[in-house]
C-alpha cells in the first residue's frame, strides 16, 4: 500500500531545499552592503523560491500541477546557481564559500528531475514511501 507524507515537511527534497536556503542566507551575509538590493536580494529570492514552489505544488493535490511547480523550482535553482557562479567571479566572496553551496544545488537538481519524472510517469505525489499491511 502506498502512503503519502502528511505534510510537505516530510519530503526529503523539501528538507534539502530548506537547507539550501539556510546556506544561501549565510553566504549572502558575506556580500558587500552595496549588493544588498542586487545579488544579495536575487540569491535570497531564488533560494527561497525552491522550497516555496515545491510546497505550493505539493499542496495542489494534482500530479500535473505538482510536476509544473517542480519545474518552476528547478528553474529557480538554475537561476540561483548562476548567481552563485557570478559572486566569486566578481570577487565579492571567496570561491570557497560558494563551493559549499553548489554541491547542494547539484544534488537538488537531480532530486527535482527524478521526482518530476516519477510524477509525470506514475502520477505519484510522494517520495514512494511504502508500508506493508497484513494480507497485502
Amino acid at each position: 500500500m502506498l502512503t503519502h507524507p502528511q505534510t510537505v515537511r516530510d519530503l526529503k527534497i523539501w528538507q534539502k531545499s530548506i537547507e539550501l536556503v539556510e546556506r544561501c542566507y549565510r553566504l549572502s551575509i558575506m556580500l558587500p552592503l552595496h549588493e544588498r538590493f542586487a545579488l544579495t536580494s536575487q540569491i535570497r529570492r531564488a533560494a527561497t523560491s525552491v522550497p516555496a514552489n515545491i510546497a505550493e505544488g505539493f499542496g495542489r493535490w494534482n500530479s500535473r500541477d505538482f510536476a509544473r511547480f517542480l519545474a518552476v523550482a528547478s528553474g529557480s535553482l538554475r537561476e540561483l546557481e548562476t548567481h552563485l557562479v557570478i559572486v566569486p567571479r566578481l570577487g565579492l566572496v571567496p570561491g570557497a564559500g560558494v563551493d559549499e553551496v553548489l554541491p547542494l544545488c547539484d544534488e537538488l537538481t537531480k532530486m527535482l528531475f527524478k521526482m518530476r519524472q516519477r510524477i509525470v510517469t506514475n502520477g505519484n505525489r510522494s517520495e514512494k514511501v511504502t508500508s506493508q499491511t497484513p494480507g497485502s
